[in-house]
């Protein structure tokens, strides 16, 4: 069911239903100008809906959008059947195809914080009062104990990812340390990253025509000795329209492999006749986890599906924008890992900087490490610099030197040749 106009008429959300394994028993679109805050589409459909399910024997009614407990609470009071909305869907999804145990514990926590908003769904046993011989206690009913199980299992969960966090961290450093450069695979969910990360790298990793088919972070060296070779390449959990917070906040260490990239390959499916509701999509997360000002060359996916030929898309200042690739037929990676080194090596930002007198050593390193276009003092001896300098050297510069002093007076860009 869906609550607002859905860009590709609902066949994301029939597909989600079907990986989620239901057997779909109808479609029914709602269209309302003002959402109804106890049931979400009505009294009228909701005793329409509940017709139907009764006549069908349905169990399982699925929302496309986010539904609040107490609209949840009513819609299966009114119809006798499990809802579930979007969010639930999807958390469903992820915890069908986690299979690492850092995955496993992301999907849990995510699962977690979203159920805590639930714990009003009408189960009499929860509006009780702890009482009897033996266990009189402070007064804590039934879902206050409920809530705050929840909440020391989401702090145990927190407390688990947090040292997974603390080792990728400890491997990222030392591969920063090499410095071995990392490009990151992002894109939609069925875009086609994983076929294309296979491709690249010469190995075997999962991948498939459904939703979410890879969830766990996956990093390799580019195969060949050709173009390319010495590069890092990161496979992500694909994106997804109006992907729930929840998940965006427990795989934020996952993601956090984005953040840390030199470059970012933002695979599109070329096929799909959605491709640009999904780049948004996917732009609108990558602003989210803070990746949105990174550098980043688009992939076109699928050209064996559109009948195009591999392409390579310049700006007009000759820059590197895009290429056509096909992941299943190897048609334009040669183009590809030509493009990697170029648009890596290439990658300059400009800085803005305050810094005062006990910052001589990060000016010294900007001035040997970066090309300062404007430098003055005042007279309480701070400096104002404008510097130009490699992204990749910043980032070593960042590690040395912490500090918030040095803002970007524009986005992060690649010079052209």
């Amino acid at each position: 069911m869906d609550g607002e106009a859905d860009p590709d008429g609902g066949a994301e959300f029939r597909h989600l239903a079907e990986d989620a394994g239901a057997e779909i028993a109808g479609f029914l679109t709602v269209r309302r100008q003002r959402l109804d805050p106890a049931t979400c589409i009505g009294r009228g459909k909701v005793a329409e809906i509940a017709e139907r399910i009764a006549g069908e024997e349905i169990g399982l009614v699925l929302f496309d959008r986010m539904l609040g407990p107490v609209q949840e609470r009513n819609l299966e009071k009114a119809w006798s059947a499990r809802v579930v909305d979007r969010v639930g869907l999807i958390l469903d999804i992820f915890a069908r195809r986690a299979r690492t145990h850092e995955g496993k514990l992301q999907v849990e926590l995510a699962q977690l914080t979203h159920l805590r908003t639930r714990l009003v769904r009408g189960w009499t046993h929860l509006e009780r009062q702890r009482g009897g011989i033996g266990l009189r206690g402070p007064g804590e009913t039934q879902l206050e104990t409920d809530r705050r199980l929840i909440g020391e299992r989401i702090r145990i969960l927190r407390a688990r990812l947090a040292r997974v966090a603390g080792q990728r961290a400890t491997q990222r450093r030392a591969r920063q340390r090499a410095p071995v450069p990392t490009v990151a695979l992002v894109g939609y969910t069925n875009a086609g990253k994983s076929s294309l990360f296979n491709a690249l790298t010469d190995t075997r990793q999962y991948a498939a025509d459904r939703l979410f088919a890879t969830l766990d972070l996956s990093v390799r060296r580019l195969a060949g000795d050709g173009g390319g070779s010495g590069i890092l390449l990161a496979d992500t959990v694909g994106f997804l329209r109006d992907l729930p917070t929840e998940l965006i906040a427990a795989f934020r260490a996952t993601l956090e492999e984005v953040n840390q990239a030199q470059l970012l390959l933002h695979v599109v499916d070329g096929s799909s006749p959605e491709q640009d509701a999904q780049v948004a999509a996917v732009e609108e997360v990558l602003r989210e986890i803070g990746a949105g000002d990174l550098p980043r060359l688009l992939v076109i996916n699928k050209i064996d599906c559109t009948g195009e030929e591999p392409l390579v898309f310049y700006d007009p200042g000759g820059v590197p924008r895009g290429v056509r690739v096909s992941a299943r037929t190897g048609q334009g990676l040669g183009l590809l890992r030509e493009l990697l080194p170029q648009c890596l090596g290439k990658q300059r930002l400009r800085l803005s900087c305050t810094l005062g007198p006990a910052d001589g050593a990060l000016r010294s390193h900007l001035h040997r490490s970066g090309k300062v276009l404007e430098e003055s003092f005042d007279s309480s001896g701070t400096g104002h610099l404008v510097v130009e300098i490699d992204a990749e050297k910043w980032r070593r510069l960042q590690s040395a030197y912490p500090t918030e002093s040095c803002q970007r007076s524009d986005l992060p860009h690649t010079m052209g040749a």
